[in-house]
């Protein structure tokens, strides 16, 4: 890890960026010092809003976009979002489930290096927060948000790099290295169940010294912090925990209206999300960003070429009194039964694949900014529905169920299925309106689940037959760095 914690704290400091690499050596001259970084809360705030800026920064390449980047790779190892054509080769590897098991890829060179350097920044801010001038209060927000921050990234690796969490217990497999100070030296692996001790431990304080109050959605505040508790509760088959913190994390918040499920899932301003980064237009980052590549109608040869579609099969599932049924086009190859509102937003020269989606929407044909989400009311009452009905609470999982289907679906009623049936139907419910979000990968590991595509419009030649990958294999896991592997003499490579 030698290379990661570099220059951690001009990473966080950056105020304007482009490629990952042209700052690496060099102090931006709009940046705080780092031996000014903590004389006062207010260049400690600095700080902390390069970590918020960092998830919508381009790394080594324009399919690298941080946060947005890494939810694509997640969902297109999944079986929901469908690549229709190689387009021009972004994530298609990945979707064939090659890239990620080579040391030498560059994709999981760069989820190691984003997400340790979250965690650089975070322990730089956490190492001199405590002797910076400020009101106490200001002092606890920021702590509260760089322990947030530093358990999230945490969560993140290693879910990636490592054996999933087995409930059952153990989990004295191998993790991820926990850092808690700022180092240049790397060092050996933690198990799976340190990391996820040092996880808790982190946002148990966090959530202490965090209230409701933040500047923007794209900080941290105590809801957030208490969904990603509830994220890891679920991860760990805390059921009952997980419950009870995706409720108190949505307090407050309420789900979006059926109309405002076609404004293009790309403004933070929308009463359903919790969390999400806000991109502003003198911030554009082309064709390294989330919409560049998940977007109806963003102009790159990628969404021209390889627009993203649901799995057939999922949308069979969705009943047409659905309202968000109309995200996706079965018949968008056809122009007698297209949506109209496809060839509206998109030039002659896109193509027009079935299933394709109309989900996300850039700004427009020539613009690829938008605000990504990472945290929504609807993904905290799947997540406590889903955790009350794994505990064997089938009636108030079906009543929150209900709180969020009932809000897409006029005519649905309450669900009468209880055991695996009512939670079969949860993580349905789960697929349809987390689509494109970046959780499949995880859902399938979490909860020990094989990859399968077949018999929907996978298409063979994209994902290279890549229609199936049991539960548990070697391949769940990324494989470690060759660059962290050559600077790291405490380093061990995953089993391949």
């Amino acid at each position: 890890m030698k290379k990661i914690f570099k220059s951690i704290v001009l990473i966080a400091l950056l105020l304007n960026f482009s490629c990952a690499e042209d700052y690496l050596d060099t102090i931006p001259t709009d940046a705080v010092s780092g031996s000014s970084v903590f004389t006062s809360t207010q260049n400690a705030m600095t700080a902390l809003n390069g970590i918020h800026r960092m998830l919508l920064l381009r790394f080594d390449s324009q399919g690298q976009a941080a946060e947005g980047g890494v939810m694509i790779m997640r969902d297109v190892m999944g079986d929901d979002v469908v690549m229709t054509t190689q387009g021009n080769g972004w994530y298609v590897s990945i979707s064939r489930w090659q890239n990620h098991t080579l040391q030498t890829s560059g994709d999981a060179r760069f989820i190691w290096r984003y997400y340790y350097r979250v965690i650089g920044n975070a322990n730089m801010i956490l190492a001199g927060i405590d002797d910076a001038e400020g009101p106490q209060l200001e002092k606890d927000e920021i702590k509260g948000q760089a322990l947030a921050y530093r358990a999230w990234a945490h969560f993140n690796l290693v879910q990636m790099f490592a054996i999933r969490y087995d409930a059952a217990g153990g989990n004295s497999q191998m993790g991820v290295p926990i850092v808690l100070e700022p180092i240049t030296e790397g060092g050996a692996r933690n198990t799976v169940e340190e990391v996820y001790t040092q996880i808790n431990t982190d946002l148990d304080a966090a959530i202490a010294l965090l209230d409701e109050s933040r500047n923007a959605k794209s900080h941290l505040n105590i809801n957030v912090v208490k969904g990603i508790k509830a994220r890891v509760a679920a991860t760990q088959g805390n059921y009952s925990l997980a419950a009870t913190m995706a409720n108190e994390a949505r307090d407050g918040f309420t789900l979006m209206s059926q109309s405002a499920l076609y404004e293009g899932f790309n403004n933070v301003d929308n009463e359903e999300w919790m969390w999400g980064s806000h991109q502003v237009d003198d911030q554009q980052t082309y064709f390294a960003s989330f919409f560049a590549y998940m977007s109806l109608n963003f102009s790159s040869t990628n969404i021209r070429g390889n627009p993203k579609a649901i799995n057939s099969k999922l949308y069979d599932m969705i009943p047409d009194t659905d309202a968000r049924k109309g995200l996706w086009d079965p018949n968008a190859s056809d122009p007698d039964l297209r949506d109209p509102f496809i060839d509206e937003m998109t030039l002659s020269s896109f193509a027009k694949i079935d299933y394709m989606n109309r989900k996300f929407l850039a700004q427009g044909n020539a613009s690829s900014v938008g605000d990504v989400p990472y945290m929504r009311t609807a993904e905290m009452i799947l997540l406590e529905a889903e955790s009350l009905a794994r505990s064997g609470n089938d009636s108030d999982a079906a009543d929150v169920l209900f709180e969020l289907v009932s809000a897409r679906d006029d005519a649905y009623t309450k669900s009468t299925n209880t055991g695996e049936a009512l939670i079969e139907e949860i993580m349905i419910q789960r697929r349809i309106e987390l689509w494109g979000e970046g959780f499949r990968f995880y859902d399938l590991k979490r909860l020990n689940l094989p990859l399968d595509r077949t018999g929907s419009n996978h298409v063979e030649s994209v994902i290279n037959g890549k229609f199936t990958e049991p539960a548990g294999t070697n391949n769940w896991q990324w494989q470690i760095p060759l660059d962290e592997l050559n600077a790291n003499e405490n380093m061990i490579q995953n089993p391949s």
